[in-house]
């Protein structure tokens, strides 16, 4: 279901004023917080829709996730991180998915968001909750809602119209972090929707860059 709109008695009545925001966004991350840094996973899996039936592929991943400045809407803040995830098939070098955006977290609400665009013309933001301390989430995008929506191109929405995404993150004891993800796709000729999904479990390769705002503290006290 979409995500029901906040009533406005939720916000405050100045809805200009901006807070003074942490500069060490990696110390604000809550949830987010295992998920910084430049990571890879070899083991992906891939269930996509074909003619004659679904189809497994495997697949490499190659994803960064770098700290941003924090951003506000007004009295609204986020902190959050920038990122970029690059897919292959094994023994390929040709691109089989590519995806960037930002997932962000609101400490005064507890709202973890997700924004994705990918470069077959198609663009989502899901929305969850979790604890600052949450070692799993999940997030939701629906297609048709204004708060946590999805726009595709006209091609596929017509051949392949996604219709709700969601993804399960879990944070892991060992330093690796993990998603399960499901795309629900409504195919002309095909009596049920298919269930589109990917899982794969990331392990670190190297440290995030702190954000400037950061790097700019550190240096103005000679750290």
């Amino acid at each position: 279901m979409p995500a029901p709109r906040p009533a406005a008695a939720h916000y405050p009545k100045d809805i200009y004023t901006e807070p003074e925001p942490d500069p060490h966004t990696l110390a604000n991350l809550g949830p987010l917080t295992g998920m910084a840094g430049i990571w890879s996973g070899a083991r992906g899996l891939d269930v996509n829709p074909k003619a004659d039936g679904p189809e497994k592929q495997a697949y490499i991943e190659h994803m960064e996730l770098q700290p941003i400045d924090a951003q506000t809407n007004g009295p609204q803040l986020f902190y959050g991180l920038r990122y970029h995830t690059r897919i292959v098939k094994p023994n390929d070098v040709e691109t089989f998915h590519d995806q960037v955006g930002y997932w962000l977290w609101e400490p005064a609400t507890g709202t973890v968001i997700l924004t994705l665009s990918i470069p077959r013309g198609q663009a989502a933001m899901a929305v969850g909750k979790a604890a600052p301390d949450a070692r799993s989430f999940i997030l939701q995008a629906v297609r048709g809602a204004t708060t946590n929506g999805i726009v595709s191109n006209p091609f596929l929405e017509h051949a392949f119209r996604t219709d709700n995404y969601s993804i399960k993150v879990t944070i892991n004891n060992d330093g690796t972090w993990s998603y399960e993800q499901e795309t629900t796709l409504v195919i002309p000729g095909q009596a049920e929707p298919f269930r589109h999904t990917d899982r794969n479990t990331l392990r670190k390769l190297g440290e995030p860059t702190p954000n400037p705002t950061a790097q700019a503290a550190a240096g103005s006290t000679g750290g």
